[in-house]
């Protein structure tokens, strides 16, 4: 069996080594570079654009406009809403205007420099609020992008029956996804003629798609190949680079490269959605949650990307990973001329889990009850109705992740002043939200005797290459040997989905899983296990029977109704428990994380050391997001004024594993990749309560927000 064992990941020798090729480490013969020359205005419209200067400076080939756009010059995942190049006006600052191809990157860069444009300045929306209450429409069907509700019994009657009710608001800000390498990626022409665009990416499919509406082709004559990828968070869902490569190698002709500066990727990328979120809960004196009432507002940006999925996400799991009887839940998404927000790391559930945490934790100090216990008495389980009346009958495992940490819980001490200890508890809906949900995979016998694996599934650096190949192994009863990878190319496999919202292990794993046992199924019948070797095979059966089978998951959910929110969102969820010690001093509002005990129900461990990195990722992630992180459109612009966690920052970590099978997973697997992150930031505030009193209602709580907050308790 490989399933459950800690392989080495099958991309490790070659990234260690140096020799795994990003995105722009590509090189062709006769390349060109491409850069973008971006508005430097939130919201205005466009009047003269004078290339003049430009154009005439040597090495410049060409730069292209709105204008040479053949097919559509809209895009977005889930609404096309945003411009590749805008025409008449900017809605945002660093919105891409025009694209610049040179011979190399400098010229390039030189010419963005030389170009004028006039603008006619309008007034900029630069909050929620705004964009409630003005009369300007930034888009055409209104400044509202999305409003979803959840409803479940009577709330009144649920707040009515409460011994004490706890009523905050809460507020997070933008945040970057920081990943190490930057948007990048080459395009050329391959050998059937067809644009081909190989970058940094987490969805080939679907970048395919959007490639070949933008040039009016069809998709076939688009091939879309995902290079090795330095991280993506999703913040490389979205079309970066190939939309402006595939229109590039359009007109031209020739090989075209492209990456964005750290500087221009603050500038550009998608961000975490900024939340505000009324929370108001209700419990009896033991304990018992009684109600939960919910108003979530967020900002898109400029453009819808994934902020649709956010706002329903929110509304979904609005009561946390806790059975409540009475739920009242409002989430709505409006547009602003801010940046764009996007996926990222959890699709707005971590900035909710904070809220829900904290509100949990004042609760059982206001019925001097146990964090953990009150935890326990609430927490989902086999059984359990979710907010969306979703009845709960296995890989429910969240009162056994509480019960790993029980025993660490108890024993707590405090070491110094300004110690103390918190919890987070979680729960995350596995792939999209009440909506098809497919993968597509299959395993080919090839001439050579070795079983492809064809998947569309992109691996970026979370590990699913090695995943999906365990899960092969084992369907096949095969050694590692006998097998070959094939993956990130539309050329060669099937819509895989997105490498997002925790799905590649579960639903691309389950589609290999269902590939790799009709391929078994078929060398048993040619008889594989009396010991006909594979090259044998294929000689005989060539010709007279398909040597390729596919695979095919999606998980079973169901539509939510539009008034209550009533349905089955999705077929499973990740749970799981942090528990974090922090260090806190008053005099300079310094807090330092200290440890972190981690447990999680991943339903089956494919691979417990991939795990653990992911879980020991999400951890240092949540330290960011807690503590530190915090971009400031029109003021970030670089790593000078952006702070993420070091190395120096990081705790002790304890990972501990909770295998709750769920029965459409692939030998009961799910994902685990937001679960990681989700919980943490919410342990650490309530980490900050226990240590110093105060209650943290902004995030993040920095050094200058927890100093103030500490001074403030001084004065009373």
């Amino acid at each position: 069996m490989f399933v459950g064992r800690s392989l080495e990941k099958v991309d490790a020798a070659a990234k260690v080594a140096g020799r795994a090729a990003f995105a722009y480490d590509l090189k062709m013969e006769e390349m060109l570079f491409a850069c973008i020359f971006r508005s430097e205005r939130p919201h205005a419209r466009i009047g003269q654009i004078d290339t003049r200067e430009a154009i005439s400076l040597p090495g410049v080939v060409s730069i292209l406009s709105a204008k040479d756009i053949p097919g559509k010059n809209l895009f977005g995942a889930i609404r096309k809403d945003q411009p590749f190049l805008a025409d008449r006006a900017v809605r945002y600052r660093g919105e891409p205007i025009l694209v610049v191809v040179a011979r190399n990157e400098e010229v390039a860069r030189r010419a963005c420099g030389l170009i004028k444009v006039s603008y006619e300045e309008i007034p900029p929306i630069l909050s929620p609020a705004d964009a409630a209450s003005s009369a300007f429409l930034l888009h055409q069907d209104g400044n509202l992008l999305s409003y979803r509700r959840v409803r479940k019994g009577d709330v009144a009657k649920g707040f009515s029956e409460a011994d004490v009710i706890v009523e905050h608001t809460y507020s997070t800000h933008w945040i970057d996804h920081a990943f190490l390498e930057t948007e990048a990626g080459i395009g050329y022409l391959d050998e059937r003629g067809r644009v081909a665009i190989e970058s940094s990416t987490q969805n080939v499919h679907y970048k395919r798609a959007e490639a070949a509406r933008l040039l009016g082709i069809p998709e076939e004559r688009v091939r879309v190949i995902q290079a090795t990828t330095g991280g993506g968070f999703g913040g490389k869902l979205d079309v970066t680079v190939e939309g402006f490569l595939a229109l590039a190698v359009h007109h031209l002709r020739r090989p075209v490269l492209m990456r964005y500066t750290r500087e221009e990727s603050f500038l550009a990328n998608t961000k975490r959605h900024p939340l505000h979120i009324e929370y108001k809960t209700g419990a009896r004196k033991d304990g018992t949650l009684t109600a939960v009432k919910v108003n979530v507002i967020g900002d898109t940006g400029a453009y819808a990307s994934y902020g649709e999925t956010v706002c329903l996400r929110t509304a979904v799991h609005a009561t946390g990973p806790y059975e409540v009887p009475h739920v009242y839940a409002d989430s709505r998404m409006f547009y602003t001329n801010n940046p764009p927000s996007g996926a990222m790391r959890g699709f707005g559930i971590p900035q909710l889990a904070f809220a829900h945490e904290a509100q949990l934790d004042e609760i059982a100090s206001s019925l001097s009850l146990d964090p953990l216990d009150i935890r326990m008495k609430n927490c989902l389980k086999k059984g359990s109705l979710t907010a969306t009346s979703q009845a709960l009958s296995a890989s429910a495992g969240l009162l056994e992740t509480l019960k790993q940490i029980e025993p660490f819980w108890r024993l707590r001490q405090k070491k110094h002043p300004g110690s103390g200890f918190g919890l987070g508890c979680m729960y995350y809906g596995i792939g999209n939200t009440a909506m098809p949900n497919p993968a597509g995979a299959q395993a080919e016998l090839a001439e050579h005797g070795r079983i492809i694996l064809h998947t569309g599934a992109c691996d970026i650096g979370q590990g699913s290459d090695t995943a999906l190949l365990q899960i092969l192994f084992d369907a096949l009863g095969m050694e590692p040997r006998h097998v070959i990878l094939d993956r990130g190319d539309t050329a060669s496999s099937q819509d895989a989905g997105s490498t997002s919202a925790s799905r590649q292990t579960y639903i691309s794993g389950r589609a290999v899983y269902e590939a790799g046992r009709k391929m078994r199924q078929f060398l048993e019948q040619q008889g594989y296990p009396e010991g006909k070797d594979l090259r044998e095979i294929y000689r005989v059966a060539k010709g007279q029977q398909p040597l390729c089978f596919d695979g095919f998951f999606d998980p079973p959910t169901t539509r939510l109704d539009k008034e209550t929110g009533r349905g089955i969102p999705y077929a499973t969820y990740g749970f799981a428990t942090h528990m974090t010690e922090v260090q806190v001093e008053e005099a300079t509002g310094t807090c330092r994380v200290k440890k972190v005990r981690a447990s999680h129900d991943v339903g089956k461990g494919i691979n417990p050391a991939l795990i653990q990195g992911q879980i020991h990722g999400g951890i240092s992630m949540g330290i960011g997001f807690a503590l530190l992180e915090e971009f400031i459109p029109g003021e970030t612009a670089s790593f000078d004024s952006y702070h993420l966690p070091t190395s120096m920052d990081m705790p002790r970590i304890e990972v501990m594993l909770v295998e709750d099978l769920e029965p459409t997973g692939p030998y009961g697997a799910k994902g685990v990749g937001e679960p990681a992150l989700i919980p943490q930031a919410a342990s650490i505030v309530n980490a900050i309560r226990d240590a110093v009193q105060v209650n943290v209602y902004e995030l993040p709580c920095d050094v200058e927000r927890l100093k103030i907050l500490l001074e403030r308790k001084e004065k009373r």
